[in-house]
């Protein structure tokens, strides 16, 4: 297993990168955060891998796991470490999507599930949690894996996002052309609701997200990296107006066939 990375974001959140090999080869990565709350309690967003350096940096952090409050899975076909995480600090509340459930039902999974208004009520005071819509939040062709609920927190101006935006450093022999890019998962035409008003309501979404992403400075998305604040670059509200605007021919094509 390839060792955590621990990335100090600030103000209370810290981004932990993992391993997650594709076929057993490539190594794509993950992701998960360990966020301070006001009340100085803990959350976990997601689950990757955790070395025992890093098991120990948490319980560490939170008296042994005891002042995390809950974790939070926060990507329906994030699922692979769920179990291990769950091992780690078993006395913590989870939190996941009807998949997660469905995968490990012998888990003490709580009745509401992470895409639910509730969930996003019961942790407002330190996250805002936003759901994409106008797509299937869980397709049933599982090699679609555009849709997460996205976790911004206030006090760190940080946005945590699997898979729905990627954001990538190029390979060196490509930095002459571009340092790095920020997108929408390219799955997002297969992932429209078939009916109508769906590129509508996924466009009018965009545009909170656009709202939300003026205070950002901060962005740890799952399998690529970090951008953090001073990074050389536009700011990541210009980045995600750039990957808004790249997907509206997307749109178009989906309201010209559905409606």
């Amino acid at each position: 297993m390839a060792p955590n990375k621990i990335v100090p974001v600030g103000d209370g959140f810290w981004n932990i990168r993992g391993s997650f090999k594709v076929g057993g080869v490539l190594d794509v990565g993950t992701q998960a955060s360990l966020v301070q709350r006001r009340n100085g309690r803990y959350l976990l967003l997601d689950a990757c891998n955790i070395d025992e350096p890093t098991r120990e940096w948490i319980a560490g952090q939170t008296n042994g796991g005891e002042a995390i409050d809950a974790v939070l899975h926060l990507h329906p076909f994030h699922t692979v470490y769920a179990r291990k995480l769950h091992a780690l600090f078993p006395q913590v509340k989870l939190y996941g999507t009807a998949r997660h459930r469905r995968l490990a039902p012998e888990l003490a999974w709580q009745p509401e599930t992470t895409d639910d208004p509730s969930v996003q009520q019961m942790f407002a005071d330190d996250l805002e949690l936003s759901v994409p819509r106008g797509v299937d939040f869980i397709p049933t062709n599982e090699n679609l894996h555009f849709s997460s609920v996205l976790a911004f927190h206030r006090a760190s101006k940080t946005l945590h996002v699997d898979d729905t935006l990627c954001f990538a450093k190029m390979p060196a022999v490509l930095r002459w052309w571009k340092k790095d890019f920020l997108a929408f998962h390219p799955s997002l035409a297969k992932v429209l609701e078939r009916q109508a008003g769906a590129a509508a309501r996924f466009r009018e979404w965009t545009k909170e997200l656009l709202e939300r992403s003026r205070s950002l400075e901060n962005l740890c998305a799952a399998h690529t990296s970090v951008l953090l604040r001073g990074a050389e670059g536009p700011s990541i509200e210009a980045r995600i107006e750039a990957a808004v605007r790249s997907i509206e021919p997307k749109l178009a094509a989906h309201e010209r066939q559905f409606g």
